[in-house]
């Protein structure tokens, strides 16, 4: 089945604000169910799957390590309520053991974000995790108030609507 042209945009715009942003707000859970939400760089890849590195003493990454679902938004900065236009996700967070991949993947992150030879010590001792979003959700003001597209990649179905959340 062919993807409609409306999606086939809202995807390329998803993707393009993944691409264009470089912090992640993400939001954890502890086993008492109290949410924490942290900041962090990353990676985005061609699949839509985000990465960074964290260390395995964070707060968040505890969480993880017996809760390995979160949820996670991207935004752009913005000063009126007009411009909001961010994805908000959820899904399941991995920690990358396989060596080949984390190196690549470090490289890349080291790169983006000019870490230089000064943080090879830190991200030796850091964790790279791998957010694989099962649910996505576009929000774009300028469209109009409550304007969204919801996508479910796991069985591709998505949802547009003009209501609010």
């Amino acid at each position: 089945m062919e993807d409609s042209p409306e999606r086939v945009e809202q995807l390329k715009t998803l993707s393009a604000l993944l691409r264009e942003e470089n912090t992640l707000a993400l939001a954890t859970v502890d086993e008492q169910g109290e949410v924490s939400v942290a900041p962090l760089f990353y990676l985005v890849d061609e699949d839509l799957c985000l990465f960074w590195l964290s260390s395995p003493s964070c707060l968040h990454s505890k969480n993880l390590k017996k809760m390995p679902r979160a949820a996670a938004t991207v935004y752009r900065h913005t000063e009126n309520w007009n411009e909001i236009r961010g994805v908000q996700m959820r899904g399941l967070v991995t920690v990358i053991t396989d060596r080949r991949r984390r190196r690549l993947l470090i490289k890349n992150y080291s790169s983006r974000f000019k870490l230089g030879t000064l943080f090879i010590s830190a991200i030796s001792r850091c964790n790279l995790y791998e957010f694989r979003p099962d649910f996505f959700r576009l929000i774009d003001n300028s469209k109009g108030v409550g304007r969204k597209f919801e996508l479910i990649p796991e069985n591709g179905e998505d949802r547009s609507s003009s209501r609010g959340l």
